[in-house]
């Protein structure tokens, strides 16, 4: 028999501290909407799985076994059945480390995993006998925004005032995944939304936001009530919220652009939720595996170029400060952190709700790896989870690597080997299996 629980926590950060845009300094002056934390319990008498959102750009590693081991002791689950992700707003607290000259807000991070213990904690406590129901549509939200140019490199977004554009380097993805619980008088008690985009509306705001995603939520308790409301980014790493192939004078304003994606996303995820089928005997199922992955160095002439960089800072020159602060940065801790072991940690899991398979890892992959996964699937509906158990940076194709610029070249957050995301594609799909066949 299935007992769902679910939870909803504030984690706003504190006025005057820092919001996390790589290339931005600023500090939150107000908090236009709430950042709150999701939860969604599941118990099917043969496992237990605990699935967390948080409107934040991703959380630490550190940070999130931090959490893990304060949620196993406080209700029992096993550590590794928690999955925490982040939304990816840039409107949040500064928790990433991608600047120099920027700070990582460690209070914050402490408290996190104090407000996620408490959430875990309601989610169990309120965990009742009910159903579960899945569906998929489309909401296209995301494009792909890695144009390529006549000199064969790539850029990470369009650059005005070029008319040597030849096109963009991959696909974009609009998949819209809704999960639904219900307890066992029918009242929907929470929702979880799979999307693929970069939520960065307002990049480089001086408030905190939830951006889309927080938007979406607030509209679908409008009409369902007071809920959790659960978002879960996809394989976004090559996608932007804004289109690169529109006419540049067709752009809104920011709020517009946050509005159209979150009005998306409400209408496709109330659709589903009209036509969906649920039921009380859905099976879940969970497997993981950490692989380890090689990660990439930095030449050497771009790590004196960084160094030197970073030397003019600490002696007080003016310095661009966008891409040459956090762009040496990146470069620096990527050498200090892993040229002694160049090997990184993926986790990859693997999970099942009925037919619906969901593979949750911790980059922001190009968007090919997740419809390479999706493709290869024996489910007959997979949806993708980006940024979850921990944070391990840009994932980009060989494509994207040959074009190099931002997300492409080797930086603290864009450090894995040029196999990376295929090897992801490779254990994902062998766990997927592995699934199928011990069901």
């Amino acid at each position: 028999m299935l007992k769902i629980g679910s939870a909803t926590r504030i984690i706003n950060g504190e006025i005057g501290s820092w919001v996390q845009g790589a290339g931005t300094f600023k500090r939150a002056e107000s908090i236009r909407d709430d950042l709150e934390a999701n939860a969604l319990y599941i118990d099917d008498d043969d496992a237990q799985l605990l699935l967390i959102s948080c409107d934040i750009v991703a959380i630490p590693s550190d940070t999130v076994s931090i959490a893990r081991n304060k949620i196993s002791k406080a209700i029992g689950i096993p550590e590794r059945n928690v999955v925490i992700a982040g939304t990816h707003t840039h409107s949040a607290p500064s928790v990433i480390k991608t600047s120099y000259l920027k700070p990582v807000d460690d209070l914050y991070l402490e408290n996190l995993t104090v407000w996620l213990e408490e959430l875990a904690r309601i989610a169990y406590d309120n965990a009742v006998p009910g159903r579960l129901g899945w569906g998929k549509g489309s909401a296209q939200i995301g494009y792909n925004r890695r144009c390529c140019w006549a000199d064969d490199t790539h850029s990470m977004h369009w650059t005005p005032g070029r008319d040597d554009f030849t096109g963009l380097e991959g696909p974009d993805d609009p998949d819209h995944t809704v999960v639904a619980a219900f307890d066992a008088d029918d009242h929907l008690i929470a929702l979880l939304q799979n999307n693929t985009t970069h939520p960065t509306c307002f990049y480089g705001a001086d408030f905190f936001s939830a951006d889309c995603p927080g938007a979406s939520r607030k509209f679908l308790r409008e009409v369902l009530g007071p809920i959790p409301v659960l978002f879960f980014n996809g394989a976004f790493g090559d996608i932007s919220i804004d289109d690169q192939l529109a006419p540049k004078e067709n752009k809104t304003d920011r709020n517009q652009t946050m509005l159209r994606a979150a009005h998306m996303l409400t209408g496709e995820t109330l659709r589903i939720l009209h036509e969906m089928p649920s039921r009380v005997d859905l099976k879940v199922r969970h497997v993981f595996e950490d692989m380890p992955i090689d990660a990439r160095l930095p030449e050497k002439v771009r790590l004196e170029w960084a160094k030197g960089i970073l030397k003019k800072i600490d002696a007080g020159e003016q310095i661009t400060p966008g891409q040459d602060a956090y762009w040496a940065w990146g470069i620096v801790d990527l050498d200090n952190r892993f040229a002694a072991n160049p090997t990184d940690i993926i986790p990859i899991h693997a999970i099942t709700i009925g037919e619906l398979a969901i593979i949750a890892q911790p980059c922001e992959l190009y968007c090919r790896f997740g419809l390479d996964i999706k493709r290869r699937s024996p489910f007959s509906s997979t949806a993708i989870i980006g940024i979850a158990d921990g944070y391990c940076g840009y994932c980009p194709t060989i494509e994207g690597i040959m074009g190099g610029g931002y997300s492409g070249e080797p930086i603290s957050w864009t450090r894995l080997s040029e196999q990376a995301g295929y090897k992801i594609v490779d254990r994902a799909s062998l766990l997927l299996r592995k699934l199928m066949t011990n069901r």
